[in-house]
């Protein structure tokens, strides 16, 4: 399975991108970038050099990766979703080393929605689901549910995406279930039928 690259796209020499991974429209991916395999990088996204993205991941339109910045295996990035990599940004005195970079991580299946942002140097736990709008400056736990500016957790998310109920077990219409300690989900329970991820 080759990898799909649009007329319009730039690829630059260098950068290592995995088998079946398509760059559509106006998109830039730089030398010294690496993408997975079976990724999808929708129109006019930018992926910086010494960028690390993992297998399966769908990034939408206008969306910018800068240095410093990893995202894990199926992790979703939802159309203009914002990432920084510099905590104090100053025109007059840049900031552009690899040592002036903050890592921001967004683990294994995580999904940032639409119009996010996230503060440089947070990491965003596997299978979390970052609400539409929300300005994350802080880690976010693996499952949960997070919305506003500054970004909390208003419940957990199950693996498959859906709200999990903020009252009785925590078992979702997939077959999953959940069990909650000292503000820590952990998965209790996959459904008999397994997906993909």
């Amino acid at each position: 399975m080759s990898v799909f690259v649009h007329e319009s796209a730039f690829l630059d020499e260098g950068a290592e991108v995995g088998a079946g991974t398509k760059i559509w429209h106006f998109s830039h991916v730089m030398g010294g970038a690496k993408i997975g395999a079976g990724c999808s990088l929708g129109q006019n996204v930018f992926v910086a050099n010494r960028v690390t993205i993992g297998d399966g991941v769908k990034i939408q339109n206008n969306v910018s990766i800068y240095e410093g910045v990893v995202l894990e295996d199926y992790v979703f990035c939802g159309p203009s979703m914002v990432f920084t990599n510099v905590k104090t940004p100053r025109s007059a005195f840049p900031r552009n080393t690899a040592d002036d970079y903050h890592e921001t991580r967004v683990c294994h299946g995580a999904s940032i929605g639409a119009n996010a942002t996230l503060v440089c140097g947070v990491t965003v736990g596997a299978w979390a689901f970052v609400a539409a709008g929300a300005v994350v400056t802080k880690d976010v736990t693996p499952y949960a549910l997070v919305v506003g500016v500054p970004a909390r957790r208003i419940g957990w998310a199950c693996k498959c995406g859906e709200t999990l109920p903020r009252s009785g077990p925590l078992e979702c219409q997939c077959g999953r279930a959940y069990e909650e300690s000292d503000g820590v989900l952990t998965l209790a329970r996959e459904p008999e039928t397994e997906g993909s991820a």
